[in-house]
């Protein structure tokens, strides 16, 4: 069975999103509630799919969708009003509320796509790439008093600046006084 990621600000939401998928045998589920949990989450593990609420405590759905674009699909539940919001054409979108059926078919379509997509998509990082962007991210919390998540960000546009790999610029970084 895939693994989704399920992640809402409000920890209702999730579990009930959690339980209609588990209970339909769709995927088996991984709760998070912060951006943050996700990102970590899904650099660890295979995961091609992430349903989640508009905003997170510590950025949007939006947000989140671009540090995943090149990882897997990121379905959106949430108001019509909040989803009008969203500028990102990528995002797969389901109006809140939702029948059970159409959260349910809506996940096993994603689940299709990232199982198509998944033998596209270059690896993932080694453990030893991901162990040097963990150290830079904490060099940079250290050296300019930010947050991991800000520090990820700032690591990520360095990079895209650049047009390094999110590995090389974290070298950059380790060698910098």
């Amino acid at each position: 069975m895939e693994t989704v990621v399920v992640a809402f600000a409000g920890e209702q939401n999730g579990r009930r999103v959690k339980e209609i998928l588990e209970s339909a045998g769709t995927a088996s589920c991984l709760l998070c509630r912060s951006a943050d949990q996700v990102r970590r989450l899904v650099s660890q593990q295979r995961i091609t799919t992430v349903v989640c609420g508009y905003k997170f405590p510590d950025g949007t759905a939006e947000e989140l969708a671009e540090d995943l674009y090149d990882t897997c699909n990121v379905l959106v539940v949430a108001s019509q009003g909040l989803l009008d919001l969203i500028q990102n054409e990528a995002l797969f979108r389901l109006p809140a509320p939702a029948t059970r059926r159409e959260l349910v078919v809506s996940v096993q379509m994603l689940l299709r796509m990232g199982e198509r997509l998944g033998r596209l998509r270059p690896p993932r990082r080694s453990a030893g790439e991901q162990a040097l962007i963990d150290r830079a991210k904490e060099r940079l919390m250290a050296r300019h008093a930010l947050s991991e998540e800000e520090a990820y960000r700032m690591l990520r546009r360095r990079s895209m600046d650049g047009r390094l790999s999110l590995a090389d610029t974290a070298r950059q970084v380790l060698e910098e006084e």
